[in-house]
């Protein structure tokens, strides 16, 4: 028990706010979480665990409920989108524990948010449902709710998502997601079904994660646990302005693809019906907290990011474990203005880096035919990989940027180093290891 008991509400309790919740719980302070939907559940379909956010979840002792309801992929697959032709592998198991101390891991989504509201409640955390935000005092701090009495607090995390009012309110005016010129279709099929195709039996006969690169779009596939196969599909975005989601035309999908890789047009064929997503992103904020020091931004709410790394839901893990460790060693209630520096110092320049880098990797993945991707398959096809290779995951500078990081590691670090030098540490950055 911390000798400061403070009160935190978290807005938001997707992913990272849960995070958030379970890691400043256990810390020992009172967290109340605020979510305006009126039953909790997730959407969406499949979602990669990492290495840098599976070691967080073993040291919180969920690890062991996770992987019983996950897959753990053998390689990352890179193909080419004409033939299917294998262009890069890296192997993910055994390499991802032996490596950086924890598993690759594939689950469906709604498990992934069920076994951390699991836990929240478990340790005592306050999830209030069917709660609509509609403004933030910074200095008080307080949250105002449609309907309802206002939550008091010492600090209020605004973790609620890609178009956060919270985020909204810190900056001062309306700050919608930025638009990237892509969308992505969603797709579960039963793995069974593809069993009845001998050029498919390979895509289920061990857990493996897919891709296949080619003009304007790319496709990830992989196994998740109860006999289910994960589909994204990614081509230019034609949504309609104003909408974020749409009804899926297979024969409009089925067309973008109708010259790749037989054995994935296969794979679509599958597909009964799908929804489209409009994929959006932030850009990097000036801060992520009020200068009442009572208030800090998290998740998608502060760094969306496309989902090419697979590293969106990591990042904000990684972002609640951080506040967790942080909020562990305050002993004086006249610390949190420090601490939220903190809390930003080591976060937003590594967040930062994965949200350029996933925008970039659709460079390299969606590349038109011609000079520049022959040079991308060669390079796959004949070197070893080097810093910059095509394959981002077998870059060995970058997969230990990605991989190697070690949120309760850093924050320990951090606080040390704040507690010998105080808030004029700050000023250097290069004493914060973000990669």
């Amino acid at each position: 028990m911390t000798k400061a008991e403070l009160h935190i509400v978290i807005v938001g309790a997707g992913l990272g706010g849960l995070a958030a919740a379970i890691g400043i719980r256990k810390a020992g302070h009172r967290v109340s979480v605020i979510e305006q939907t009126p039953v909790l559940g997730e959407v969406g379909a499949g979602i990669q665990i990492p290495p840098n956010s599976a070691k967080i979840l073993d040291r919180w002792g969920l690890l062991d409920k996770i992987q019983a309801c996950s897959m753990q992929p053998k390689n990352f697959v890179l193909r080419s989108y004409r033939d299917g032709k294998i262009l890069s592998v890296q192997n993910m198991e055994p390499y991802a524990k032996e490596k950086y101390g924890a598993p690759y891991l594939h689950i469906y989504r709604a498990d992934y948010h069920r076994i951390l509201v699991e836990e929240a409640e478990r340790l005592g955390v306050e999830i209030h449902l069917g709660c609509t935000v509609t403004g933030v005092d910074f200095e008080t701090p307080s949250v105002s709710i449609k309907g309802k009495s206002e939550f008091l607090a010492d600090v209020v995390i605004g973790a609620d998502g890609l178009k956060s009012l919270c985020r909204s309110a810190l900056v001062g005016h309306p700050d919608p997601p930025h638009l990237t010129g892509d969308l992505a279709y969603r797709v579960i099929v039963p793995a069974k079904e593809m069993l009845k195709y001998d050029e498919l039996r390979d895509l289920v006969a061990a857990p493996m994660i897919n891709y296949w690169m080619g003009p304007s779009g790319h496709a990830v596939c992989y196994l998740l646990g109860g006999g289910l196969y994960n589909i994204v599909l990614i081509r230019p975005d034609d949504i309609p302005p104003g909408q974020s989601i749409a009804e899926a035309d297979l024969n409009e999908m089925m067309e973008f693809f109708k010259d790749w890789d037989p054995k994935l047009k296969t794979l679509l064929g599958l597909i009964q019906s799908s929804l489209k997503w409009k994929l959006q992103n932030s850009k990097e904020m000036e801060t992520w907290c009020h200068p009442s020091g009572k208030f800090a931004l998290l998740g998608d709410a502060c760094h969306a990011t496309l989902p090419y790394l697979a590293q969106g839901a990591a990042m904000a893990v990684e972002d609640g474990a951080t506040l967790g460790a942080l909020f562990s060693k305050l002993e004086d209630k006249s610390k949190l203005y420090d601490l939220l520096q903190l809390y930003e110092l080591l976060r937003k320049k590594r967040t930062t880096r994965v949200v350029q880098g996933s925008t970039d990797l659709r460079d390299v993945f969606h590349m038109q035919d011609g000079e520049a991707q022959a040079e991308r398959d060669r390079q796959m096809l004949e070197m070893e990989p080097f810093e910059g290779y095509p394959n981002r995951w077998a870059d060995p500078v970058f997969q230990k940027f990605l991989f190697g990081y070690d949120a309760d590691r850093e924050a320990d670090k951090a606080w040390k180093i704040y507690q010998e030098k105080g808030p004029s540490s700050f000023q250097d950055i290069d004493l914060y290891k973000y990669v």
